[in-house]
């Protein structure tokens, strides 16, 4: 992935955090020993699985952790939902078949659900333009971005984040008036 990386740098980055920033550490696959690798370098404190790992292979660690699920055609949301029993939370993005994640792409917010017994987080192609009605529409628990606040890939725009946020807000008030 364009966005990984090394353990060493993301010691760096865990010293340079201040207080009460959660760390997240994404994994795609991993076999269980990568992920005890990580944990035992770096104080995380959600785990994220982004591939196609099972609830035994998310679980054990001592963390919460989020499933992300990509919203393909003829997704049964639920019986996804449901068979991650232990899942804090659930992220969705777009289906991509040949990558996990980061494309810029969106979906169809239609086939997000009214409500689910855990957190809904919405990522996949939101914009600065497109976050305020995403949020609207929606209603996630929160909204996950990357590429939608890039100048390039792995290179974040500070005006793209403030726009970005902005956009959040209004979707947020939106939201509220309904």
């Amino acid at each position: 992935s364009l966005r990984c990386v090394e353990l060493s740098r993301a010691q760096e980055i865990c010293r340079a955090l201040p207080l009460f920033i959660s760390v997240v550490a994404l994994f795609v696959d991993a076999q269980r020993e990568q992920v005890e690798k990580v944990l035992s370098a770096v104080p995380v404190d959600v785990l994220q699985f982004h591939g196609s790992e099972s609830a035994e292979q998310c679980t054990g660690f001592s963390r919460p952790y989020i499933k992300v699920i990509g919203m393909q055609p003829g997704l049964d949301l639920q019986s996804v939902i449901q068979s991650h029993p232990e899942a804090s939370g659930f992220l969705l993005d777009a289906w991509q078949p040949d990558t996990h994640g980061g494309g810029g792409i969106a979906f169809d917010w239609a086939e997000v659900p009214a409500s689910t017994d855990r957190p809904l987080i919405l990522a996949g192609g939101l914009t600065p333009e497109s976050v305020g009605e995403a949020v609207a529409r929606t209603r996630p628990f929160a909204v996950d971005v990357s590429s939608g606040v890039e100048l390039e890939k792995g290179v974040k725009s500070t005006e793209k984040i403030q726009a970005f946020m902005r956009g959040v807000e209004r979707g947020d008030a939106s939201k509220a008036n309904r």
